[in-house]
Order: structure tokens, then C-alpha cells, then sequence
């Protein structure tokens, strides 16, 4: 009877978490509710193969027990040896023209949606964009627009944007489920895909290849907005000016401190693609902190004090002089004005 319990209360168990953590995620970070393209394609592949591996297991269950049932050892029948069938001709080719089926059925709008989703026969006359993995972040070149930004990637919604990939340490893996597929991020070679979203709104990015201990705080978010803010939003990057002055006595103390401590020479304002760190252009219009904090004065501050204690391993800590918190209020407080746009994440699809 003991035993018997415990099994209830652990299959019980199993079930309550199976019940909550179905429900834990992101919106838009599904590939079950796909807002583009790519994301269409890969929904009609998962549920095809989950159909195909449903039929096959159905088979397997409806054989097995028949071959219980009917072959199970009966009472004076304990030496009874059933009909053996090896060397079946008709039986061999059917387990093994059927399994040849299911695959071709599989394999076909596989390749057909592989060589698709990597045509790049219209990039010349797309958006294209650079894009680089680092640990633990996202760079954005926007090609021939003379834009350098991190972590938010603005796209026009209903167009095609061509990602060209590479990364500037390990082996990465951009992925962005409701708009499309995975595509690993290498250091040596150049991969390219192109996204498509089909409704504006903002849909979270992951990293999906284990890249150090900030693999999984490896977020980002692609923000798709229709042509006219898109078009907006590229003008007010563009005329951004790195040496203008911000308008509070507290912040221009900040961006003093900001060049004091050497910050310039790892991150940019503007179009400069040089910098080791995340392009701040567009800092204070992000609604993210390292891709998974929200941006606040308080949680920037604690970043600057100690960001190993919200990112282990990234390539931050350690590499600036200390700051009092009265002088990482500073920065924090210049940082947050860096906003040039009115097209953000919070807009993204609104009126």
C-alpha cells in the first residue's frame, strides 16, 4: 500500500508542475504562435512531424497489444511456441517501404522550407544588417544607413530583412521563434538568413546555442513597425549627435564621469562601429537592461556597481575604475537620456 502511494503522490507531483510551468514564458517567445514567415514554416514542420510520430506510435500500440493479448502465455500452453514469421518477405517489405514513406513525407517540405528560408536571391534589394553575437549580447549594423545599435533590432514589418551573421568569440545561435528559425552564430564563417515579421509588435530573441555561464541572460528583442516609424526611426538615429549636451546639470556631470572612466573606449554613441561593449545610441529608449533587467536609474546603478552579480562572465567586469554610487547615479542618470526616438519598444504597434 506504501508503495502504491508513493507512486500516486509522485505521479501527482509530476502532474501539479507539468500544469504550472506549462504556463511559464515570454510573450512572443513561442514558435506556437508564429507572427512571421519563418515561424509559419517551422509550426507546419512541428506539427507535421508530431502528426507522423502520433500515427507511428498509435501503430506501434495497436501491435503490441494485439501481440499481448493474443500471444500471452494461457494455462497448458506453457511450452506452445507461436507460428515463427522470420524470413517474411511480404512482411519485411512493408516495415521497411513504410518507415521509407513517413521519411520522404517528413524529409521533402523540410529541405523545400530549408533552401526557402536561406534564399537570399532578393537581398540586394532588402534591408540587410549585420549582426553580431558576442558574449553575452547582440550587435546590430544597419548596412548603408550608417546605424550601430545593440540588442533592439527594428525591422519594417512585411518586409524582408537579410540577417548577415557572425560572431567575435564563440559559437552562437540566433533565434527568434515567432518570427522564424534558428541560425548559428560562428566566429569564422558568415551565415545569412532573412526574417519577416507579419504583425508589428515586439518579439524576444534568444541565444539557443550554450555560449558560458550568461548563455541563458543572452536575450534580445527585433521590434516591427510599420514603414513610415521604421523610416522615422532610422532618421532619428541618424542625426544623432555624440557631443550634444544633455539638458540636466546631473546628467552632464554624468557624461563627464561618463569619458572620465573611459567608458568611450569600449561603447559608441552614434554611428562609430568601433567599441568593444553595446552601441548606447539608443540606450535610454530600450526597455531592457542587459537584455533581461528592466531599465530603471536603480537596477543601472546596481549594474554599474557590480555587473558580475547580474551577468556572471560578461566582459564588463573589471575592466573600468571603481565609481562611488553617487558618481554611478551620474552616469546612470546620462544613460537614461540617451532616447532619440519616440518609435521604442513600448510603441511598437500602437497608435
Amino acid at each position: 500500500m506504501k508503495g502504491w502511494m508513493g507512486k500516486f503522490r509522485a505521479i501527482a507531483l509530476l502532474g501539479l508542475m507539468s500544469l504550472v510551468l506549462s504556463a511559464c514564458g515570454k510573450e512572443n517567445l513561442t514558435a506556437l504562435d508564429p507572427k512571421g514567415y519563418g515561424a509559419d514554416q517551422s509550426l507546419y514542420l512541428i506539427i507535421l512531424s508530431t502528426v507522423i510520430m502520433l500515427f507511428v506510435l498509435a501503430i506501434v500500440m495497436i501491435v503490441y497489444t494485439i501481440v499481448l493479448i493474443r500471444y500471452r502465455k494461457k494455462k497448458g500452453q506453457e511450452d506452445y511456441i507461436p507460428k515463427q514469421v522470420e524470413g517474411n518477405k511480404t512482411l519485411e517489405t512493408v516495415w521497411t517501404i513504410i518507415p521509407i514513406i513517413l521519411l520522404l513525407i517528413i524529409a521533402v517540405p523540410t529541405i523545400t522550407a530549408t533552401f526557402d528560408l536561406a534564399d537570399e536571391s532578393a537581398a540586394s534589394d532588402s534591408l540587410n544588417v549585420e549582426v553580431t553575437g558576442n558574449q553575452y549580447w547582440w550587435h546590430f549594423n544597419y548596412e548603408g544607413q550608417e546605424i550601430q545599435t545593440s540588442q533592439d533590432l527594428y525591422v519594417p514589418v512585411g518586409e524582408k530583412v537579410y540577417l548577415n551573421m557572425m560572431s567575435s568569440d564563440v559559437i552562437h545561435s540566433f533565434w527568434v521563434p515567432s518570427i522564424s528559425g534558428k541560425m548559428d552564430v560562428n566566429p569564422e564563417n558568415e551565415n545569412t538568413m532573412y526574417i519577416q515579421a507579419q504583425e508589428e509588435g515586439v518579439y524576444w530573441g534568444k541565444c539557443a546555442e550554450f555560449c558560458g555561464p550568461s548563455h541563458s541572460l543572452m536575450d534580445f528583442k527585433v521590434i516591427a513597425v510599420s514603414q513610415e516609424e521604421f523610416d522615422q526611426w532610422v532618421e532619428d538615429m541618424q542625426n544623432v549627435n555624440p557631443e550634444a549636451e544633455p539638458e540636466s546639470t546631473v546628467a552632464q556631470e554624468g557624461k563627464s564621469l561618463f569619458q572620465e572612466n573611459n567608458c568611450m573606449s569600449c561603447h559608441a554613441i552614434g554611428s562609430s562601429p568601433a567599441q568593444i561593449g553595446p552601441n548606447l545610441t539608443n540606450f535610454g529608449d530600450r526597455s531592457t537592461l542587459a537584455g533581461v533587467e528592466d531599465l530603471s536609474k536603480e537596477n543601472l546603478v546596481d549594474w554599474i556597481m557590480d555587473p558580475e552579480s547580474l551577468k556572471p562572465g560578461n566582459k564588463m567586469t573589471g575592466n573600468y575604475p571603481e565609481v562611488s554610487e553617487d558618481e554611478a547615479g551620474k552616469i546612470a542618470e546620462y544613460l537614461m537620456q540617451l532616447e532619440p526616438s519616440e518609435i521604442t519598444p513600448e510603441s511598437a504597434g500602437t497608435e
